[in-house]
């Protein structure tokens, strides 16, 4: 293994275990906060009890995203030394602003966890909000950091060096609100779904307390569905930018290998040699049609660039294709929930947390919306290489030329292991088992009959 792919796959393994935390931190306190909202207004004590676990899990993701995200922080310092060099100064805003949000998102989570009885009812809600909303932002300026990296902007370059740096305009750089958006709202949508699923497969369980994973239940999907549906608008704004700002990573999304009149490609594998994707189903210029409006109108391919100034198509294919597929069945899990929904307005249809085949399909989806997290970010690094700024500098000259990188590389690779079996055990402890098997306080018995049942 070489140093530079040393770096680049530590990298990626921090950045892929470090988002998990990142999208539950956006996702999770919104759901926490919507609990007391409810159990304030209907003093339900199973909405407060809800409340209480969701902030304790949201307290382990929080303290295990705390040590990844400072990994990554040193990494980016020691593994890419050149590209801080030049950089720093112009991401350093948004990593600043991030820290304020993340100083607040602890300590009023603090707050949140230890003050249930010692401030007023609105003022620990309050508290709750602040932390949902510092946990958003702080997701959004490390996200406009990133987005810096794909559309480069406030700065000049004079013989080699960065200069008249404006670090407003570069935090609102091209690529900045595609990105938040389409991040934000895959972090809600995952974090509703997964929710949704583990409640889900209680019910499934014929668990006690039906009415505690009722109420998880609905606040995973109030928070999930309109997300999911929201997404696929957002990824055809990113597609587009992506074809404007970054045309070789865009077909290599599409597999487009040849320039001319894009063909919609469905599953296969693409082969870079032969400009020809493998077993794949594809509709003659669908692509050309959806991002102009004429089935003839040429996009770049990969073949408007030369061999070394594009990506690794096959991997960018196969994540974005997993990442739109993920999305489509959550999309459709949503449609179905708000039909379902409607319907039972109108006193038609069963409950759906009476609906077998349904918590089965929540159960399924549970998942999908951090798998197709991960795919989507390896489509944004591994779409934009060979370079770590478009277009600016490339990956190979950003990397530190200290040698031996594959010894921190399996050293890091052992931490994040531990880290998981430790997060993984504390989440069945704290909360996945209790979500599963329910014993709830004493006092603390509200339930509705199963089913079928007096």
């Amino acid at each position: 293994m070489t140093d530079l792919l040393a770096a680049r796959s530590q990298m990626a393994m921090s950045l892929g275990f470090h988002i998990l935390f990142a999208v539950v931190g956006i996702g999770m306190p919104a759901l926490m906060a919507i609990a007391e909202w409810r159990y304030l207004r209907t003093g339900d004590p199973l909405l407060k009890e809800l409340a209480k676990r969701w902030a304790k899990g949201t307290a382990i993701l929080f303290a295990v995203g705390a040590v990844s995200g400072t990994v990554l922080s040193f990494e980016l310092g020691l593994l890419w030394p050149t590209f801080m060099e030049h950089a720093g100064g112009i991401i350093g805003m948004p990593f600043s602003l991030e820290g304020l949000a993340f100083f607040t998102e602890a300590i009023f989570l603090g707050i949140y966890l230890y003050a249930w009885d010692r401030i007023s009812p609105r003022a620990h809600l309050a508290a709750g909000v602040v932390v949902a909303l510092s946990g958003a932002l702080s997701g959004v300026f490390v996200v406009t950091a990133n987005a810096w990296m794909n559309a480069p902007a406030g700065f000049n370059i004079v013989d080699g060096v960065i200069t008249d740096v404006d670090p407003i305009a570069a935090m609102l750089n091209p690529a900045a609100f595609t990105q938040v958006l389409h991040m934000t709202l895959a972090a809600y949508a995952a974090t509703g779904f997964a929710t949704a699923g583990i409640h889900a497969i209680a019910l499934l369980r014929r668990a006690p307390h039906r009415v505690f994973h009722r109420h998880a239940l609905h606040i995973g999907l109030l928070v999930g569905v309109p997300a999911a549906l929201l997404q696929p608008l957002s990824g055809d704004l990113s597609a587009r930018h992506a074809a404007e700002y970054q045309p070789v990573k865009f077909a290599a999304m599409e597999a487009h290998h040849h320039s001319g009149p894009a063909p919609f490609v469905i599953g296969g594998w693409p082969d870079a040699t032969t400009g020809e994707n493998r077993f794949a189903i594809e509709v003659p210029g669908a692509i050309s049609l959806l991002m102009t409006g004429d089935a003839n109108t040429s996009i770049p391919g990969l073949d408007s660039v030369p061999p070394e100034d594009r990506p690794p198509v096959g991997i960018v294919h196969l994540a974005f294709q997993i990442m739109v597929g993920c999305g489509v069945v959550m999309m459709l899990v949503g449609l179905y929930t708000i039909v379902r929904a409607q319907r039972r307005r109108h006193g038609k249809g069963t409950p759906l947390p009476n609906d077998t085949w349904y918590l089965r399909a929540l159960a399924v989806s549970a998942p999908l919306g951090f798998i197709a997290v991960e795919a989507g970010w390896t489509v944004t690094e591994v779409g934009r290489q060979p370079w770590i700024v478009q277009g600016i500098m490339r990956t190979a000259d950003a990397v530190t030329p200290m040698p031996g990188l594959v010894v921190p590389f399996l050293g890091f690779t052992l931490l994040y292991l531990g880290l998981s079996v430790a997060v993984v055990w504390l989440l069945y402890r704290q909360i996945l088992k209790t979500a599963v098997d329910t014993t709830l306080r004493p006092g603390i018995t509200q339930e509705l009959p199963l089913p079928g049942r007096a």
